[in-house]
């Protein structure tokens, strides 16, 4: 007498995890490269409810990826309206300032991601952008401070390495400069830039 519940309870629980499995997933998608297919359903989940903050952060991850800077910036705005102190919306909108050269934007929302979230998931790439802004700006023994705190927790990332090389090299610290190339190239030997760098600061600083 209690296998037609049985029965159907397995039913609906069959259908239940055929429902799971087909529902578009934008963070899956994000990872898997479609930037396109996540951003679309970022859309319908915002349209949905337009307070949903993981929404707004993986559309914004997306648009970014596609180079769709202007469209990110509105939805990171939109996203820090829901909350103010979400570090993942900080970090977007230095990223988005960043990409559009706007410097001084930039660093002021890389410098707060710093204070709200000093062991965050990106704090690494965060002292890599805050390394390269000092660049821009011609500050060499700040950037050499960023983008050695950015090594500091990404050591195996040959381009920092010969970013940080460069601003050594620039600020006329030729020592550290060829300790910083010579890690780059052991890294990556076919950086062409870095063993150029590496050549240069050796001449330099005999």
């Amino acid at each position: 007498m209690m296998k037609k519940p049985f029965c159907a309870i397995l039913f609906f629980l069959a259908g239940f995890v055929l429902f799971a499995q087909q529902k578009p997933d934008a963070l899956r998608e994000y990872r898997n490269g479609n930037f396109e297919g996540s951003v679309e359903i970022c859309r319908g989940e915002i349209a949905s409810n337009p307070r949903n903050i993981e929404s707004h952060v993986v559309i914004c991850w997306s648009l970014i990826r596609l180079r769709r800077y202007e469209e990110a910036k509105g939805f990171a705005l939109a996203g820090r309206d829901i909350n103010r102190y979400d570090p993942r919306i900080i970090e977007i909108l230095g990223e988005v300032y960043y990409f559009q050269g706007h410097n001084g934007d930039a660093l002021r929302y890389f410098q707060e991601y710093v204070n709200l979230a000093p062991q965050g998931d990106r704090i690494d790439t965060v002292y890599y952008y805050i390394g390269e802004l000092f660049i821009r700006s011609g500050k060499f023994h700040h950037a050499d401070i960023a983008l050695s705190t950015a090594v500091y927790y990404a050591p195996q990332n040959a381009d920092w390495w010969a970013r940080l090389g460069y601003a050594r090299e620039s600020a006329g610290d030729y020592a550290a400069a060829v300790t910083a190339y010579e890690r780059a190239v052991s890294l990556n030997a076919g950086l062409s830039g870095a063993r150029m760098g590496l050549e240069r600061a050796r001449q330099s600083g005999r």
